[in-house]
């Protein structure tokens, strides 16, 4: 069975400045470049047999760092891009509840939020089903998947046998380069420590 390395990209100015960044596109920061050269040197010495990216450039920028210290190439795919948040995308929380007070106290009560965009549900399958695909065939592998916090936070509920719902009550978003490993057997996810 493959075991995935699931890590978070380094930090951009939009999550210093608590901006909800879904689909649009800022580049690291100098704090998250010095993060993913910092998870790069934390994996330098462990069996990485491959590097998967979300084609998001935060995320992909973090695996082209330590796939450079690998010397792996990075693969990307389309699926491990962060939820879509529609109308919120590039603003702050104070900006959301100001200009959507409603959808914004449902979202803080753990229920939809955004109109428009994409729900974490939907965002959960299509996460699992690329981490299905990326470990499909790759029995006995480490697989590094450099993705997003909803991404990440999708895997541990699928792992922790809770919902998307539950898993936003209960599981708070992983740092920046904070990272999740799971095994994969079965198209199924297990932790691992």
């Amino acid at each position: 069975m493959p075991t995935i390395l699931l890590a978070r990209h380094g930090e951009t100015d939009w999550n210093a400045e608590n901006r909800f960044q879904g689909h649009a596109d800022p580049p690291l920061n100098e704090r998250g470049r010095a993060q993913a050269r910092e998870l790069a040197g934390k994996l330098r010495d462990e069996r990485v047999d491959a590097v998967f990216t979300s084609p998001l450039r935060r995320a992909r920028e973090t695996a082209e760092i330590v796939a450079d210290t690998l010397g792996l190439p990075v693969i990307e795919d389309e699926g491990l891009r962060e939820v879509d948040v529609g109308e919120w995308q590039g603003l702050t929380r104070a900006e959301i509840e100001e200009r959507y007070p409603e959808a914004f106290a449902r979202w803080v009560a753990h229920g939809p939020g955004w109109e428009r965009g994409e729900t974490y549900e939907a965002m959960g399958e299509r996460v699992l089903g690329a981490l299905a695909r990326i470990a499909d065939g790759r029995a006995g592998e480490r697989l590094l998947v450099v993705t997003h916090g909803g991404p990440v936070r999708a895997a541990l509920a699928r792992a922790n046998g809770i919902t998307q719902e539950e898993a936003r009550r209960r599981t708070r978003v992983i740092d920046n380069c904070g990272m999740a490993s799971f095994a994969v057997e079965d198209g199924n996810l297990r932790a691992v420590d």
